[in-house]
C-alpha cells in the first residue's frame, strides 16, 4: 500500500475515531493542485449559527466561522460565507475531511476534499463533463459550475469565463452552426479575484457532435409534479423518484422542505438510490423512505431534484394526505343516502303537484288547436240522457247550466233538447263540439229510443271531450252505451239546490273538465278561482 493510500485510509478513519459514531458517507469532492474549490452545506437553519470544521490536523478539530480574521483567512487559505467554504488555493494541506453542522453539532454533513497534482491521472476523469450538440444547431458552451463559490461573497469579483480548445487561438462559446469538426476537449477557467489576488477553477467539457436529431436531456419520469400519496399514520411509506441521465456527473437526490433528506437509515426518514446503466443511459431510482409516517411528516412537501451541469436541475415536489378512517367512510355513505331519499320525496312531491296542471295544460292546448284546425263550432254540447233511479236535473236547471256556461263563462254551447228523435243531427253536432255534457234528467232525454248508437260513441270518444253529470244518489249508468262513455270520461256529481250555488264543488269541478272557452271574454266564477291552481288541489274523478 502507497503512502498516498495509507493516508486517505487514515483520514476515513480519523470522524470515527474522533467522534465515536459512524457518519453519513462524505460527499466526494476534487480539486487541482493549486486550484479554488467551494464546498457548499445543505443545513437551512436560519436560526442557528452554521460552523465548518476542519478534521485534517490529527491533533484537534479546527472550526471555521465567517468571524475568521483576515490574517487567519491568510494564514488557512480558507474562507467562509454563509453556508460556503471556500477553498482558496488548494494544496495538500488542504485534504482532508470537513463537516458543517448548526448549534449543538447533533447533526454534521461530511464533506471529502482530495487534491489531485497537474500530472494525476485522476485529474482529467473527475474534471472532466460530457456536453452534446446536434448538427447543423446552434451550440452554447456551457462551463460547469460544480464546487465554485457563491456569487454574494464580498469583495470577490468574478471574472470573465476564458474557453480555449487544444490548437486554436481563441475559442467562442457560442457556435452558429455545429459541425462535426467542432467536436472535442474544451477548457474553460473561471477566476475569481480576492484581497489583490487571482484564483482559478478550470473544467473541461468533452463536446461530442452528433447527427442533426434532438438531443437528449436528462428528467424525472417519476413520480410528477404535485402528485399526493395518501398514506395511515405510522405505517412505512416508500416513494421512488425515478430518472433518466445521460452523465455520470448528475445526480438524484430528495429534499425535505429546503433541506437535504439524509442517506442514514437510522433516521426516520431517509433515502437511498440505486442506478443501472445501459450504453449512454443511465437509470437512477431515489427511494425517500418513511419508517413510520408522523402527522408532521404530513405538513412538510418533499422535492425529488435532478441536478445536472448540461442542463437546468429540474424538480419534482409531492405531498402526503392521510387516507379517509373508515367511520368517515360510513357518515359519508349515509349522508348520501339521505340526500337521495330527501331528492326522491321532493321529485315525487313536485310530480304529484304539477301532474294535473300539465295535463289540463296540455287538454286545453290541444282542444284549442283542434278548435282551429278543425273549426268546430261549439265549446260544449249538452246531451240529456234518462236517469234509472228517476232522480236528475230539472229541465229549469238544465237551461240555468246552459246560461251560466254561456253568459258567465263565455262557452259556445248547443242544447240537443231541441233535436229530439234526428240521430243524424245528433252525430254532426258532436262533431261541431269540443266537449259533450252529459246531463242525468228524471224523463227521456236525447238518447230515447236507443237514439245512442256506437257510431255516437266512436264519435265523442275521437273528436271530443266527455263530461258525465250524475245525482249524488245513482249509481253507475245501466246503459251499455253510457258505461262505455263514462269508462274515459270525467264525473261531476250534482247535489241538488246545493250545487246551483257559484262556490258549489260542482263548478270547481265541471270548470276543471272543459276547455278553455274560444271566447276572449270570459267573467271567471269566483274572483278567487283560478283554473289550474285549484285544479291542482282537486282530485281527478273519472266515472
Amino acid at each position: 500500500m502507497t503512502a498516498l493510500n495509507t493516508s486517505v485510509a487514515l483520514l476515513l478513519l480519523l470522524p470515527i475515531l474522533l467522534t465515536g459514531v459512524c457518519p453519513q458517507r462524505p460527499r466526494e469532492v476534487y480539486v487541482k493542485a493549486g486550484e479554488m474549490a467551494s464546498l457548499f452545506c445543505p443545513h437551512t437553519g436560519h436560526q442557528q449559527r452554521l460552523t465548518w470544521t476542519s478534521h485534517i490536523l490529527p491533533e484537534r478539530d479546527l472550526d471555521l466561522t465567517e468571524d475568521m480574521s483576515s490574517s487567519e483567512r491568510r494564514r488557512t487559505g480558507l474562507l467562509v460565507h454563509g453556508r460556503n467554504l471556500v477553498v482558496l488555493e488548494a494544496s495538500i494541506n488542504h485534504q482532508g475531511n470537513y463537516s458543517c453542522s448548526l448549534g449543538n453539532r447533533s447533526r454534521r454533513f461530511w464533506f471529502r476534499l482530495t487534491v489531485l497534482p497537474a500530472q494525476s491521472p485522476e485529474l482529467e476523469p473527475r474534471t472532466t463533463y460530457s456536453q452534446t450538440c446536434f448538427t447543423p444547431e446552434a451550440c452554447t458552451l456551457r462551463c460547469p459550475t460544480a464546487n465554485t463559490p457563491a456569487q454574494d461573497i464580498p469583495n470577490m469579483t468574478i471574472n470573465e469565463i476564458v474557453w480555449h480548445k487544444e490548437g486554436e487561438s481563441s475559442t467562442p462559446y457560442y457556435i452558429s452552426s455545429v459541425e462535426e469538426k467542432d467536436g472535442g476537449i474544451y477548457t474553460c477557467v473561471r477566476s475569481y479575484l480576492y484581497g489583490g489576488q487571482m484564483y482559478n477553477k478550470t473544467f473541461a467539457v468533452a463536446l461530442d457532435v452528433q447527427p442533426g436529431r434532438q438531443s437528449e436531456q436528462p428528467r424525472i419520469l417519476s413520480p410528477h409534479a404535485n402528485d399526493v400519496f395518501h398514506v395511515d399514520l405510522g405505517s412505512a411509506l416508500v416513494i421512488d423518484c425515478r430518472a433518466v441521465m445521460y452523465s455520470e456527473f448528475e445526480e438524484v437526490f430528495w429534499l425535505s422542505g429546503d433541506s437535504f433528506v439524509d442517506t442514514n437509515e437510522s433516521l426516520p426518514v431517509y433515502y437511498n438510490y440505486t442506478s443501472e446503466s445501459t450504453g449512454t443511459e443511465i437509470k437512477m431510482t431515489a427511494s425517500l423512505v418513511f419508517r413510520e409516517v408522523s402527522a408532521e411528516d404530513l405538513s412538510k412537501r418533499y422535492t425529488c431534484k435532478l441536478e445536472s451541469e448540461s442542463v437546468p436541475s429540474t424538480f419534482v415536489t409531492v405531498t402526503l394526505e392521510q387516507k379517509a378512517s373508515l367511520n368517515f367512510l360510513v357518515e359519508a355513505l349515509w349522508i348520501g343516502i339521505g340526500i337521495v331519499i330527501v331528492l326522491t320525496v321532493m321529485a315525487a312531491v313536485l310530480y304529484i303537484k304539477l301532474k294535473k296542471s300539465i295535463v289540463f295544460s296540455l287538454q286545453d292546448a290541444q282542444t284549442c288547436h283542434g278548435s282551429t284546425s278543425g273549426g268546430k263550432s261549439y265549446d260544449a254540447l249538452l246531451v240529456s240522457y234518462k236517469n234509472e233511479e228517476d232522480t236528475g236535473m230539472m229541465e229549469l236547471d238544465r237551461k240555468w247550466m246552459k246560461s251560466i256556461l254561456e253568459e258567465r263563462f263565455g262557452y259556445a254551447v248547443y242544447d240537443c233538447g231541441i233535436m229530439r228523435g234526428k240521430g243524424d243531427a245528433l252525430s254532426e253536432r258532436i262533431q261541431q263540439s269540443r266537449t259533450v255534457i252529459l246531463v242525468p234528467t228524471s224523463s227521456d232525454g236525447c238518447l230515447e229510443s236507443g237514439l245512442l248508437s256506437h257510431n255516437h260513441i266512436a264519435l265523442m270518444k275521437q273528436s271530443s271531450r266527455v263530461v258525465l253529470i250524475r245525482s249524488e244518489s245513482s249509481a253507475s249508468p245501466r246503459s251499455e252505451e253510457l258505461q262505455h262513455l263514462a269508462k274515459d270520461g270525467h264525473c261531476v256529481t250534482w247535489k241538488g239546490t246545493s250545487s246551483r250555488l257559484s262556490s258549489s264543488s260542482f263548478w270547481k269541478e265541471l270548470q276543471c273538465y272543459l276547455p278553455v272557452p274560444q271566447q276572449t271574454k270570459r267573467r271567471p266564477l269566483l274572483s278567487t278561482f283560478t283554473k289550474h291552481d285549484n285544479c291542482e288541489a282537486m282530485d281527478t274523478h273519472y266515472c
